[in-house]
């Protein structure tokens, strides 16, 4: 089970990281994204921020559980947050499930998590 849970973590740090690193750096795509949802610059920067941050508890939370939960818990904070975003602007469901996916993978890691502590 905990090969799972690894597989599991190495996958959302690495889409997160790349996701935070896109923001931080200002790729065109987020640029676009976050002024079509209407959200000001710096709400991207401080995301993205964030997702590096997750991402990194997630890659130590092989070695520490509770950095990897903590981590995967503001994955779904995040992920809970784009979904509102898509919702709010009434994006199509091909636009919002991608976020959705990481979302659930997130809430599945945390149960992992959870059930390899007790």
């Amino acid at each position: 089970m905990e090969v799972v849970t690894w597989v599991i973590q190495g996958l959302l740090s690495a889409v997160f990281a790349m996701a935070g690193f896109g923001k931080v750096t200002g790729s065109r795509m987020h640029i676009d994204s976050f002024r079509r949802w209407r959200y000001p610059q710096w709400f991207r920067i401080v995301t993205g921020v964030v997702e590096l941050l997750a991402a990194t508890l997630l890659i130590i939370g092989i070695w520490a559980t509770t950095l990897a939960f903590y981590g995967v818990l503001l994955l779904v904070a995040i992920s809970i947050g784009g979904i509102l975003t898509h919702m709010r602007i009434k994006d199509t469901i091909k636009d919002t499930i991608p976020i959705a996916s990481l979302g659930v993978l997130g809430l599945i890691l945390a149960f992992l998590l959870l059930s390899i502590n007790n």
